[in-house]
């Protein structure tokens, strides 16, 4: 047996396919982190994989959870998902990946100002702000959306911040305002990341774009993959290739203004940073998004007072011009179907108001 980092093997927490489960656009679905790697012995006779880890992770997670979460996608052989039926064979590399960074440090709990949109026993729905973090890691241990929920449940015995069982079900990007829904029990989340994992949740988004796309609505089918150049950077490749993985985006032109347009974005699939690369590879970034060009004026003839009002207009919205606006899911008790709106922030709204009052008096 060979594995990484062996001291973390009996440290951590049980698998659960909800943990695979990330949503979005800005943010990203399904960006995956390594948590577990055994090599198969030369020796090693068939056998299915989730006998295979239950024997080699011993009390770290149960049968059926591996199962769970091999459903999910989150069981990896020499690289691609298995189901739990896959035979493991000598010298095979079997993964088991998650949606987020394993934990370095005890979550510690903050008093942090959250916009909580609905509670109930089962889950609540958080309206995110934009600049806020929401997992610890890379260097964010602190001020991140799951230390303030450790505070918003400090006096609830029955949730644990550091029980991946339990908590955020999707995420988005620290720039990216909006909503997300977090599950309350473990029941709940493994319901919930069902549903985001089969994609039957509603997920809608808002982005002020460079120039005005053309057709006005279309279909953006393409692979995702991490820029072979900048590993801070997803890129485009050829849809069914090798690099990358399918990703399709949805858009339509809400509101045309002058150099750039108001487009609503559905996702098909979810891939890290999604909305934000499609855009860009149709020629249209988003409005303040520094990572992928649209920090610079791309579109309009430049002036001393168009160069200053394009300027004013990143300062009153520093960050991508992203928002996650609606959330609808299936209650993970009741059944019944949940819809949530958020209304664009005020730093979008600002944006918007100024190109409409530009494009008002420039057309």
């Amino acid at each position: 047996m060979d594995y990484n980092n062996s001291e973390d093997i009996g440290a951590e927490f049980e698998l659960d396919d909800a943990d695979v489960v990330s949503s979005d656009a800005g943010g990203g679905e399904r960006e995956m982190y390594e948590h577990f790697r055994f090599v198969a012995d030369k020796g090693q006779t068939l056998l299915r994989v989730d006998k295979y880890l239950v024997a080699m992770m011993g009390k770290q997670s149960s049968r059926n959870r591996i199962q769970q979460a091999a459903d999910a996608g989150c069981i990896l052989v020499n690289g691609r998902p298995v189901k739990s039926n896959y035979r493991v064979k000598p010298l095979d590399v079997v993964t088991v990946v998650m949606d987020r960074p394993r934990y370095e440090l005890e979550i510690t709990a903050e008093d942090l100002p959250i916009d909580i949109v609905y509670e109930d026993d089962d889950l609540l729905v958080v309206n995110k702000a934009a600049g806020m973090v929401v997992h610890p890691g890379h260097g964010n241990y602190h001020g991140t959306l799951v230390n303030a929920l450790a505070w918003h449940f400090r006096d609830n015995p029955d949730y644990d911040s550091s029980d991946p069982r339990m908590g955020l079900v999707h995420r988005i990007d620290k720039d990216t305002s909006g909503l997300l829904v977090v599950a309350k029990t473990p029941d709940a989340k493994t319901h919930l990341g069902r549903q985001f994992f089969n994609k039957t949740t509603k997920r809608e988004y808002v982005a002020l774009v460079w120039g005005i796309p053309e057709p006005a609505q279309g279909r953006v089918e393409t692979n995702i993959g991490r820029d072979l150049r900048d590993r801070l950077r997803m890129a485009v490749f050829p849809s069914g290739g090798t690099e990358g993985k399918h990703a399709v985006t949805h858009y339509s032109v809400v509101e045309p203004l002058g150099h750039v347009a108001l487009v609503k974005c559905v996702l098909e699939t979810g891939r890290t940073h999604q909305i934000r690369v499609h855009m860009r590879h149709l020629g249209h970034p988003l409005f303040a998004d520094a990572r992928y060009g649209g920090d610079e004026i791309l579109r309009g003839v430049r002036s001393a007072s168009y160069n200053k009002f394009v300027s004013n207009c990143m300062e009153v919205c520093p960050r991508q011009a992203l928002h996650a606006r609606t959330l609808g899911f299936v209650h993970p008790r009741t059944g019944q179907e949940m819809f949530f709106e958020a209304p664009v922030p005020d730093d979008m709204t600002s944006l918007l108001e100024r190109w409409r009052n530009y494009a008002a008096t420039h057309s």
